[in-house]
């Protein structure tokens, strides 16, 4: 058996380019008081956080078992056509920003179960973390797909939690305590002001550019629910940030509650809550209470909410868009949370531990994610980006790009990545290069949930063929039309 891909439908259209001068932002985003700027406009968003843009917490594989915590699971980095895809998803649907998950930290069970992470170690007789080229070359491109797309990053550096690794591993590092992160005389503080220098400093491979200088970044936030946060940290990190960066906001990490000194921080630009079940701030009466609180002094944006039927989530949304306090309103949210296309065929997805009950949502939404009501979540998000808009009318979507066909080596086994909007596939065969062409497969969709790669499919054609030469190609289609088809593959039945 034999495969071989015979046409290019995309070449340079959708692929990154190098730039090292102008940039398709004009201005970096500002505050004015209580609102985000871009240029003379004010700038209100929302969205469905996507956490994993340049990292991939890959469920369909399970715990690792060489991590005696017994919850670690196996990561890896995302392909460039994975980014780029997930970027269109979310530009398709109207994203104008998103916030990504954290930096993540080396830990040591991490070589037991082939992880690696955007920050390592310090090398023998050194005392700062260093950054692992590896994993911040898919940072670069997530930057400039943002850019390609025109998508505002809000980029955490350190978490709270020990998820992806965060400030226990980063303290582990000295043999320090997960406290003392918070400390800004011990080496565990010392090592993440390194951290953020080293960030902010670092040029984009792609770009060309000092991140500093990326106008696709929006802000900076000191971390992810750094809810230990006390003044001095926020005073000496917000300062810090600013002396190394002019050009960016700052997000202070910290949720939960909003404090005073936050307010009276001249270098703190944003302030952010997340709203959950377990911290007993799950409701639309959150949004006015911080919007007192805040009473016009900072920008406010809900950085997370979710896990919540339908009715509670759309509560909690329309609160977002439409209360106010003196005027001042809330710049943006994003409810939690969204997984996309697989390199080669379906989707990641992610069980919430909180409620061991809501998946991650998919896009453009799927009847196969009816129990996870994904379809409304979606639609409610393409909603309030409209009324934050201040449109009347949801866009409608466009027509999906083709495909991306995968290599064939078993006709009972056909893999393709998904269009970023395609809401269903038709699959055609031919016996010749250019048709005719006979559909195999219509209506067939790649939204399945819990997708595993290892023992599951998206399209098997089962028809009795003799020996010979084949050419299939697939043809992604939404309610606004059909894509252009994918590349050809051919493959020989021996």
């Amino acid at each position: 058996m034999e495969f071989v891909k015979l046409q290019s439908s995309l070449l340079l259209a959708t692929g990154l380019f190098l730039s090292t001068s102008s940039q398709a932002f004009d201005y970096f985003v500002k505050r004015d008081g209580s609102q985000l700027m871009d240029g003379k406009n004010a700038l209100r968003f929302a969205g469905i956080h996507a956490p994993e843009l340049h990292r991939i917490e890959d469920d369909a594989k399970g715990v690792c078992k060489a991590d005696p915590r017994g919850w670690g699971q196996y990561f890896k980095w995302p392909t460039a056509d994975e980014q780029e895809n997930w970027f269109q998803s979310l530009a398709f649907t109207g994203h104008k920003v998103m916030r990504t998950y954290v930096l993540s930290v080396e830990q040591e069970f991490d070589p037991n179960c082939q992880r690696e992470t955007h920050i390592s170690k310090p090398l023998k007789g050194k005392i700062t973390p260093q950054l692992n080229e590896s994993a911040m070359v898919h940072y670069d491109r997530m930057i400039a797909l943002a850019e390609k797309y025109n998508v505002r990053l809000i980029l955490p550096f350190i978490d709270h939690w020990p998820w992806w690794g965060g400030r226990e591993q980063l303290a582990a590092f000295y043999g320090e305590a997960p406290e003392d992160f918070y400390n800004i005389n011990s080496k565990t503080y010392a090592a993440y002001l390194s951290i953020i220098e080293q960030v902010i400093n670092r040029k984009n491979t792609i770009t060309g550019r000092l991140y500093r200088d990326e106008k696709a970044i929006m802000a900076w936030e000191t971390g992810n629910e750094l809810k230990d946060t006390t003044a001095e940290f926020l005073q000496s990190t917000a300062a810090h940030i600013k002396s190394l960066d002019k050009n960016h906001l700052v997000m202070d990490g910290n949720y939960t509650q909003i404090h005073d000194f936050a307010l009276k921080d001249p270098n703190v630009d944003i302030i952010s809550n997340h709203y959950y079940e377990n911290v007993g701030n799950l409701s639309p009466a959150t949004v006015s209470k911080d919007l007192q609180k805040i009473a016009g002094n900072k920008v406010y944006v809900v950085g997370e909410f979710g896990l919540l039927d339908i009715d509670q989530l759309s509560a909690i949304a329309n609160a977002a868009i439409k209360q106010d306090y003196q005027g001042h309103k809330t710049a943006g949210f994003f409810i939690w949370g969204l997984r996309g296309h697989r390199h080669d065929g379906g989707f990641y997805w992610h069980l919430e531990p909180a409620n061991n009950k809501t998946y991650s949502y998919h896009i453009p939404g799927f009847p196969e994610g009816e129990s996870n009501q994904e379809s409304a979540v979606i639609d409610l998000v393409r909603e309030s980006i409209a009324h934050m808009n201040g449109d009347k009318n949801v866009a409608p979507l466009p027509k999906p790009l083709p495909p991306k066909l995968r290599p064939i080596r078993d006709q009972k086994d056909i893999r393709w990545m998904g269009a970023a909007v395609g809401r269903y596939y038709r699959i055609e065969r031919s016996t010749t290069i250019n048709g005719p062409w006979k559909i195999i497969g219509d209506n067939i969709s790649d939204g399945i949930n819990r997708f595993d790669p290892s023992t599951m499919t998206l399209f098997s054609d089962t028809d009795s063929v003799s020996k010979g030469t084949y050419y299939y190609r697939v043809i992604a289609i939404n309610e606004s039309g059909e894509s252009a088809p994918s590349d050809v593959v051919m493959f020989l039945l021996r």
